[in-house]
């Protein structure tokens, strides 16, 4: 028997976690497991499990069902794994009430969400994009209009449940009366029967098809992010609502800039001379090569702060970050004639001791010869 893990435990966060910890937590876990980025195995039942964990906490009225009766508040019709429904029938169970079930009373299944996966490029997702996008996805059967009846005839109520769409069973148990609540078999918890079904989708009421869409990815998006685009989703057998489409967006990282929220980070190297003396340097950007003022005396590790210059916050219209230019002084490993003769009088206008005669030995060798 597998035992299902806590939702709380899954994201890693406290029973009483507000809205933004939760998604804080929802973001990190997602960028670690994603598939296309992690190679551990499982990595694709790991994300399916946060993401589920997350779809449930991130919805008040969900998350209150299920703090009060745990996954059975939230699974619909798998209820307790004994025949129970939706958030109305565990009333039933435990109060013995005698109210209706309205989630399978007669209506159709609603359409499945889609994931459509997409790859922008670094600068995209700063500045924001748009993209079309093209995927199979299970579109209204153009001949019977979505009823699944052939053109003609229509559907009529089941005659098993009367068009409520599900079965209940009454039983007396040592704790009083138990209702069972079951989706009928014959209908499918539809409430309907199409005797005479349409031959283009079978009886459906939905056909395959490739559907194509323009989709606006805002400024600032991060990876992991998704884009949820209503209505866009499949469509329900027999005229079912109509599921949402889950745009996840992947970002091709920067080769030299990198990103932390709002914020970019680019590490300059830059020689000893250019250091001390000062020097104009093209550095990246998102926009571009620009070029930077490195001032004279600039210390290895001084952080050069261009404001504004960073990436869009998602919510906040009109404020970016900043781009950060870490400086790197680097020394030469290896130095031509001419170089070595210009440091050596630099440090010897200095007093400084280098080389061969410098420290300790180098006098003794002076001293001696």
């Amino acid at each position: 028997m597998v035992t299902e893990r806590d939702y709380y435990e899954v994201l890693g966060v406290a029973r009483g976690a507000s809205d933004a910890e939760i998604k804080r937590a929802f973001r990190k876990l997602a960028q670690q497991h994603h598939p296309d980025v992690s190679a551990e195995p499982g990595a694709d039942v790991r994300f399916k499990e946060i993401n589920e964990a997350y779809q449930v906490l991130s919805d008040p009225q969900r998350r209150q069902a299920y703090d009060m009766f745990g996954r059975a508040g939230v699974s619909g019709d798998a209820g307790f794994g004994t025949g129970f429904g939706g958030f109305s029938d565990i009333f039933d169970a435990f109060f013995g009430g005698a109210t209706q079930s309205d989630v399978r009373r007669g209506r159709p299944a609603a359409g499945s969400d889609l994931r459509y996966d997409l790859r922008i490029s670094f600068e995209e997702a700063v500045q924001g994009t748009e993209k079309e996008i093209e995927f199979p996805v299970l579109d209204r059967c153009p001949t019977c209009s979505g009823s699944g009846a052939k053109p003609g005839s229509s559907a009529t109520t089941c005659p098993q449940c009367q068009g409520r769409g599900e079965v209940r069973s009454v039983r007396q148990t040592m704790l009083g009366q138990m209702i069972n609540v079951t989706t009928c078999p014959r209908c499918r918890g539809e409430g309907r029967i199409v005797k005479d079904p349409c031959e283009t989708c079978n009886g459906d009421g939905r056909v395959e098809r490739r559907k194509k869409l323009r989709v606006s990815i805002p400024p600032g998006i991060d990876e992991g992010h998704q884009v949820r685009l209503s209505g866009e989703g499949e469509v329900g057998s027999r005229g079912g609502p109509i599921g949402s489409l889950y745009v996840a967006v992947h970002v091709t990282p920067h080769p030299e800039l990198k990103r932390d929220g709002t914020e970019l980070y680019f590490e300059l190297d830059v020689s000893i001379a250019q250091a001390a003396l000062g020097t104009r340097v093209m550095i990246p950007t998102v926009e571009g090569s620009e070029e930077l003022e490195i001032r004279p005396g600039t210390q290895p590790g001084a952080e050069i702060r261009l404001r504004g210059r960073g990436v869009p916050h998602l919510r906040r219209t009109g404020s970016r970050g900043d781009l950060h230019v870490f400086v790197r002084v680097v020394v030469p490993s290896k130095l031509s004639k001419e170089q070595r003769r210009a440091l050596e009088s630099y440090a010897a206008a200095g007093g400084e001791e280098v080389g061969e005669h410098g420290g300790l030995m180098g006098r003794v060798r002076d001293a001696l010869g």
